[in-house]
């Protein structure tokens, strides 16, 4: 028997993969399933972005490339925060990584020791405690509810910071509740920052061009915490890149290069051909961002309004991302399909047995009352899983 480490054995697999896994197993056995569960745009990569890959191949761009990044695309991104967000950034404060996903972690990583507290809002993303984890810290999660938006306050924030705090992690927009922190949202919760030295902030904005508020709030824009932000982002769902792995973080330079240190080590730098694309979807015309917002937007009203049809879940608005996070504890006690409903997990795995629509269940996201779907998907298939869902709830008793 294989003895694991015990890094190993601290983490639990991702519940949104193992879903996604669970629903194309059942695909290939040949069962029609609607796909909810995967946190991916389902549009093609805009044509100018593949062009410029494929002319990047021809250019020779093949090779080992730097651990941070190009500086091309460094350089490209210094001139996005500066035009889309009004940050100043130099090219040296820039890290490119392999997804946004590795950016977060690298930050995690440089900044979380041996019992750190780093605070977490629930409902969270679901790696974020397991990157805590392997830092050896300790995640203490602050719960926002759907009564309030799913949004934590800055009482909640005071409470929740102790001596031993080093980060809180925030996630706007949000996954998996599409909740949006305002910038007004974010200064109040700056300013509850500003009385402890020494807590970072890890801004995860990986979401931020699928917004229904007409305005992007940012830590690093907060007085005074720039110095203290650790500002994550991509391309991945802006511009339809998710297998590009393309990440970046803005950080002060010392934190920055720390993290360089460790991408250096395990991972050295992100693919050639995909940083030549990222450089022209940050560059070049932004209408694709822009028109892939307004379908998503237009899906966000077709699933709020069909979901708020379906007896017994809560539904709110989100405004951002492509997710939906209903509140779903009414179905728990309730027995259907040869089975209970004990939770949120109980009723994604009904769902996906019955209904064979595939969703994730809260739990994996520290809500238990609730479970997500994405509507990243068409409108057809949207319109159909809701039938199905609402069918199979009815069948509850």
């Amino acid at each position: 028997m294989v003895q694991l480490s015990d890094t190993v054995n601290r983490l639990s697999p991702s519940a949104t993969l193992a879903m996604s896994q669970r629903s194309a197993e059942l695909r290939a056995q040949g069962v029609d399933v609607i796909n909810l569960s995967v946190g991916e745009p389902d549009f093609p990569t805009p044509d100018h972005i593949k062009a410029a890959a494929k002319q990047a191949m021809d250019d020779g761009y093949t090779t080992y490339s730097p651990v941070s990044g190009y500086a091309s695309l460094r350089e490209a991104i210094c001139e996005k925060l500066r035009r889309e967000n009004g940050l100043s950034y130099t090219p040296a404060e820039i890290s490119v990584g392999n997804g946004a996903k590795q950016c977060v972690c690298n930050a995690v990583m440089a900044l979380v020791g041996a019992g750190d507290e780093v605070i977490i809002p629930a409902p969270y993303w679901v790696s974020y405690p397991q990157m805590v984890l392997l830092a050896g810290g300790q995640p203490v999660f602050v719960e926002a509810t759907i009564e309030q938006d799913f949004k934590i306050t800055p009482a909640q924030l005071e409470a929740a910071i102790t001596d031993r705090t080093k980060a809180l992690i925030l996630c706007s927009p949000c996954n998996p509740t599409g909740s949006v922190y305002s910038q007004a949202e974010i200064d109040a919760l700056a300013a509850v920052l500003q009385r402890h030295e020494g807590v970072y902030v890890i801004a995860d904005e990986i979401y931020e061009h699928i917004n229904y508020t007409g305005q992007h709030g940012s830590f690093a824009r907060a007085a005074g915490m720039r110095e203290r932000t650790v500002l994550i982002n991509g391309v991945s769902k802006a511009y339809a890149m998710t297998g590009w792995r393309i990440g970046f973080l803005a950080a002060p330079k010392e934190l920055t290069a720390a993290c360089n240190k460790l991408q250096g080590q395990y991972t050295s730098g992100p693919c050639s051909v995909s940083q030549k694309a990222a450089e022209v979807a940050f560059n070049g015309s932004q209408q694709c961002v822009e028109d892939m917002r307004q379908a998503f937007l237009r899906r966000r009203d077709l699933i709020v309004e069909l979901a708020r049809e379906i007896p017994g879940l809560e539904v709110n608005e989100p405004q951002g991302a492509f997710y939906l996070f209903p509140r779903c504890s009414s179905f728990f006690g309730k027995a259907g399909g040869g089975r209970v409903i004990e939770s949120s997990t109980d009723l994604a795995l009904y769902l996906l047995d019955v209904a064979h629509v595939a969703t994730v269940g809260g739990d994996a996201f520290g809500s238990p009352d609730c479970f997500r779907m994405s509507y990243a998907t068409s409108d057809e298939n949207i319109r159909e899983a809701l039938r199905r869902i609402k069918e199979a709830l009815a069948q509850l008793k």
